[in-house]
Protein backbone atom coordinates (compact mmCIF):
# COMPACT_ATOMS: atom_id res chain seq x y z
CA UNK A 1 0.00 0.00 0.00
CA UNK A 2 1.25 3.48 -0.84
CA UNK A 3 2.44 5.73 1.96
CA UNK A 4 0.50 8.84 2.91
CA UNK A 5 3.05 11.05 1.17
CA UNK A 6 2.82 8.95 -2.01
CA UNK A 7 -0.99 9.15 -1.98
CA UNK A 8 -0.89 12.92 -1.46
CA UNK A 9 1.74 13.32 -4.19
CA UNK A 10 -0.44 11.29 -6.57
CA UNK A 11 -3.48 13.47 -5.80
CA UNK A 12 -1.48 16.66 -6.36
CA UNK A 13 0.00 15.31 -9.59
CA UNK A 14 -3.45 14.50 -10.93
CA UNK A 15 -4.89 17.85 -9.89
CA UNK A 16 -1.97 19.68 -11.51
CA UNK A 17 -2.41 17.68 -14.73
CA UNK A 18 -6.16 18.38 -14.82
CA UNK A 19 -5.55 22.09 -14.30
CA UNK A 20 -2.82 22.07 -16.99
CA UNK A 21 -5.13 20.33 -19.47
CA UNK A 22 -7.89 22.79 -18.67
CA UNK A 23 -5.45 25.69 -19.16
CA UNK A 24 -4.34 24.22 -22.49
CA UNK A 25 -7.98 23.92 -23.57
CA UNK A 26 -8.66 27.50 -22.51
CA UNK A 27 -5.63 28.69 -24.46
CA UNK A 28 -6.67 26.77 -27.59
CA UNK A 29 -10.30 27.96 -27.18
CA UNK A 30 -13.24 25.72 -27.96
CA UNK A 31 -14.78 28.07 -30.52
CA UNK A 32 -18.08 26.22 -30.23
CA UNK A 33 -16.53 22.75 -30.62
CA UNK A 34 -18.88 20.25 -28.91
CA UNK A 35 -15.87 18.03 -28.07
CA UNK A 36 -14.94 20.48 -25.34
CA UNK A 37 -18.25 20.11 -23.49
CA UNK A 38 -17.69 16.65 -21.95
CA UNK A 39 -14.04 17.54 -21.31
CA UNK A 40 -14.81 20.74 -19.44
CA UNK A 41 -17.64 19.05 -17.52
CA UNK A 42 -15.24 16.25 -16.51
CA UNK A 43 -12.63 18.85 -15.48
CA UNK A 44 -15.26 20.68 -13.45
CA UNK A 45 -16.40 17.48 -11.74
CA UNK A 46 -12.81 16.54 -10.90
CA UNK A 47 -11.97 19.99 -9.54
CA UNK A 48 -15.25 20.14 -7.60
CA UNK A 49 -14.57 16.87 -5.79
CA UNK A 50 -10.88 17.53 -5.23
CA UNK A 51 -11.26 21.09 -4.01
CA UNK A 52 -14.06 20.09 -1.64
CA UNK A 53 -11.70 17.53 -0.09
CA UNK A 54 -8.85 20.04 0.11
CA UNK A 55 -11.20 22.55 1.73
CA UNK A 56 -12.22 19.96 4.32
CA UNK A 57 -8.56 19.16 4.98
CA UNK A 58 -7.73 22.83 5.48
CA UNK A 59 -10.66 23.36 7.85
CA UNK A 60 -9.59 20.29 9.80
CA UNK A 61 -5.99 21.56 9.84
CA UNK A 62 -7.06 24.89 11.34
CA UNK A 63 -9.04 23.16 14.08
CA UNK A 64 -6.16 20.78 14.83
CA UNK A 65 -3.69 23.65 15.09
CA UNK A 66 -5.94 25.37 17.64
CA UNK A 67 -6.27 22.14 19.64
CA UNK A 68 -2.54 21.43 19.67
CA UNK A 69 -0.88 24.83 20.04
CA UNK A 70 0.11 25.82 23.59
CA UNK A 71 -0.70 29.47 23.10
CA UNK A 72 -2.56 31.34 20.38
CA UNK A 73 -0.07 34.15 19.86
CA UNK A 74 0.19 36.68 17.02
CA UNK A 75 2.00 34.25 14.70
CA UNK A 76 -0.68 31.58 15.17
CA UNK A 77 -3.46 34.13 14.64
CA UNK A 78 -1.71 35.40 11.51
CA UNK A 79 -1.27 31.86 10.10
CA UNK A 80 -4.91 30.95 10.81
CA UNK A 81 -6.07 34.27 9.36
CA UNK A 82 -4.15 33.58 6.15
CA UNK A 83 -5.68 30.10 6.05
CA UNK A 84 -9.18 31.54 6.45
CA UNK A 85 -8.51 34.12 3.72
CA UNK A 86 -7.37 31.35 1.35
CA UNK A 87 -10.45 29.26 2.14
CA UNK A 88 -12.79 32.21 1.51
CA UNK A 89 -10.96 33.22 -1.68
CA UNK A 90 -11.02 29.67 -3.02
CA UNK A 91 -14.75 29.36 -2.38
CA UNK A 92 -15.45 32.75 -3.94
CA UNK A 93 -13.71 31.59 -7.13
CA UNK A 94 -14.91 27.97 -7.06
CA UNK A 95 -18.63 28.79 -6.83
CA UNK A 96 -18.84 30.70 -10.17
CA UNK A 97 -16.65 28.03 -11.80
CA UNK A 98 -19.06 25.29 -10.70
CA UNK A 99 -22.07 27.35 -11.78
CA UNK A 100 -20.47 27.75 -15.22
CA UNK A 101 -19.83 23.98 -15.33
CA UNK A 102 -23.49 23.33 -14.48
CA UNK A 103 -24.60 25.74 -17.19
CA UNK A 104 -22.29 23.98 -19.64
CA UNK A 105 -23.85 20.65 -18.66
CA UNK A 106 -27.35 22.08 -19.29
CA UNK A 107 -26.76 24.22 -22.40
CA UNK A 108 -23.85 22.44 -24.09
CA UNK A 109 -21.75 24.31 -26.63
CA UNK A 110 -23.85 27.48 -26.20
CA UNK A 111 -22.25 27.92 -22.76
CA UNK A 112 -18.63 27.30 -23.82
CA UNK A 113 -17.55 30.95 -24.05
CA UNK A 114 -18.88 31.78 -20.60
CA UNK A 115 -17.33 28.65 -19.11
CA UNK A 116 -13.94 29.46 -20.61
CA UNK A 117 -14.02 32.99 -19.21
CA UNK A 118 -14.91 31.85 -15.69
CA UNK A 119 -12.55 28.86 -15.85
CA UNK A 120 -9.65 31.14 -16.82
CA UNK A 121 -10.34 33.36 -13.81
CA UNK A 122 -10.51 30.31 -11.55
CA UNK A 123 -7.35 28.76 -12.99
CA UNK A 124 -5.44 32.03 -12.59
CA UNK A 125 -6.57 32.28 -8.96
CA UNK A 126 -5.50 28.70 -8.19
CA UNK A 127 -2.11 29.16 -9.84
CA UNK A 128 -1.48 32.33 -7.84
CA UNK A 129 -2.88 31.36 -4.44
CA UNK A 130 -2.90 27.66 -3.74
CA UNK A 131 -0.15 25.29 -2.69
CA UNK A 132 2.20 25.27 0.25
CA UNK A 133 2.03 28.15 2.70
CA UNK A 134 4.86 28.72 5.13
CA UNK A 135 3.06 29.85 8.29
CA UNK A 136 0.56 26.99 8.48
CA UNK A 137 3.10 24.45 7.18
CA UNK A 138 5.58 25.49 9.89
CA UNK A 139 2.93 25.10 12.58
CA UNK A 140 1.84 21.71 11.28
CA UNK A 141 5.44 20.49 11.08
CA UNK A 142 5.92 21.40 14.75
CA UNK A 143 2.55 20.20 16.05
CA UNK A 144 1.45 17.18 14.02
CA UNK A 145 2.44 13.55 14.43
CA UNK A 146 2.29 11.09 11.52
CA UNK A 147 -1.11 9.94 12.85
CA UNK A 148 -2.31 13.58 12.80
CA UNK A 149 -1.31 13.89 9.15
CA UNK A 150 -3.20 10.68 8.32
CA UNK A 151 -6.29 11.97 10.13
CA UNK A 152 -6.11 15.39 8.49
CA UNK A 153 -5.60 13.96 4.99
CA UNK A 154 -8.58 11.65 5.42
CA UNK A 155 -7.66 9.67 2.33
CA UNK A 156 -9.85 6.59 2.02
CA UNK A 157 -9.88 3.74 -0.47
CA UNK A 158 -13.31 4.93 -1.66
CA UNK A 159 -12.03 8.47 -2.16
CA UNK A 160 -8.98 7.20 -4.06
CA UNK A 161 -11.22 5.11 -6.34
CA UNK A 162 -13.50 8.11 -7.00
CA UNK A 163 -10.47 10.31 -7.71
CA UNK A 164 -9.10 7.77 -10.21
CA UNK A 165 -12.49 7.47 -11.97
CA UNK A 166 -12.95 11.24 -12.25
CA UNK A 167 -9.37 11.64 -13.45
CA UNK A 168 -9.89 8.95 -16.09
CA UNK A 169 -13.01 10.82 -17.35
CA UNK A 170 -10.85 13.92 -17.85
CA UNK A 171 -8.21 11.94 -19.76
CA UNK A 172 -10.73 10.06 -21.92
CA UNK A 173 -12.70 13.20 -22.82
CA UNK A 174 -9.69 15.40 -23.57
CA UNK A 175 -9.90 16.99 -27.02
CA UNK A 176 -6.90 16.59 -29.33
CA UNK A 177 -5.73 20.12 -28.52
CA UNK A 178 -4.88 19.13 -24.93
CA UNK A 179 -3.72 15.52 -25.18
CA UNK A 180 -0.09 16.64 -25.40
CA UNK A 181 -0.30 17.51 -21.68
CA UNK A 182 0.55 14.22 -20.02
CA UNK A 183 1.81 12.69 -16.83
Amino acid sequence: MATLMERIANERRRLRLVRQRMAAGLEAKANGDEAYVPFYVAVGDYIDTTMQRLHEQDVKMGKMILEKVDEVDDSVEKALGELEDRLEGAKAHLDPFLAARDELRERGAAALDKFEKVAKEYSDFIAANMGHHGATNDLCAKLFSPADWEYMAGITDEQQKQDAELFERVIESSPDTVTHISE
